[in-house]
């Protein structure tokens, strides 16, 4: 049973560094069109939010949870973007406030989870660790659309093992979410981190794989960058389809970004 201490820890660090870019924003610059199309800044961070509240729920109420789950069923396309939309209406400070608070208490429960809890989701149940890994890639990913409105390069950080392990981890969810049936086999993903090192899942003697940059793929399972514009490649017929209905967040399938859609400036790894 793997410590989940390491990726909350990580998780506050990915927050604060968000927090950070967003701290000093004047109410105009909230209102930002960000690339999300119709999401503006405030959206963005009245989303992780409305998520970190969700999370909160699932880890100290699964009842509480389930009707969260039901007003979720009742308005599938809608759910997501009437959150944010909800959100995005209060003040600007009001919101960040909120944003924090949410996340304070989030980081408290997870710490405080009982060793072998699995807690419910809109996708699969998930481990302590596994829920802050979604709440990390979550994170990072809206982070990446408020960092490019305001034209400010994030160095990718070695953080982003924890969105390549939920992206790999979610293959077989992509699949189900498209209406197809999974892959018997595993596939061999080998994925170059921002320092350089080697990240490798499944058996090395796989015959489909799939190689690239670390970052490369953090954005594709986020869809923060389609699949045209990044690095990685595919060997099999199965690792190729995954490639173009990646997603390593729960829900429907996303719309994605459409080929040359941009991604984000190069940076200094850290």
């Amino acid at each position: 049973m793997s410590d989940p201490t390491p990726v909350i820890d990580d998780l506050r660090e990915e927050s604060e560094e968000l927090d950070a870019l967003v701290a000093k924003l004047s109410p105009e610059e909230w209102r930002l069109t960000t690339p999300a199309p119709g999401w503006t800044i405030a959206h963005q961070i009245a989303h992780l939010y409305w998520t970190d509240r969700a999370a909160l729920v699932a880890v100290t109420d699964a009842n509480g949870f389930q009707t969260l789950v039901e007003q979720a069923l009742a308005a599938p396309d809608r759910y997501v973007d009437d959150a944010a939309e909800q959100g995005a209406e209060q003040a600007p400070a009001d919101l960040l406030a909120a944003w924090r608070e949410s996340r304070a208490a989030l980081d408290e429960a997870l710490r405080a989870a009982v060793p072998g809890a699995r807690f419910p989701w809109y996708g699969p149940p998930m481990a302590t660790a596994s829920m802050a890994t979604a709440r990390l890639m979550e994170t990072w990913a809206h982070g990446l659309d408020v960092a490019a409105t305001l034209g400010v390069s994030r160095p990718p950080t070695a953080r982003l093992r924890h969105v390549a392990r939920i992206g790999v981890r979610a293959r077989d969810f992509a699949h189900a979410v498209h209406g197809l049936t999974p892959p018997a086999e595993q596939f061999r993903v080998e994925l170059t981190g921002p320092g350089g090192d080697l990240w490798t899942y499944g058996p090395e003697d796989a015959p489909q794989r799939v190689t690239g940059p670390a970052l490369d793929f953090c954005l594709l399972a986020t869809q923060r960058a389609h699949r045209a514009d990044l690095a990685l490649t595919a060997e099999g017929e199965d690792a190729d389809r995954w490639l173009d209905i990646a997603q390593a967040f729960a829900g429907p399938p996303g719309a994605g970004r459409p080929p040359g859609a941009g991604r984000p400036p190069k940076g200094t790894p850290r």
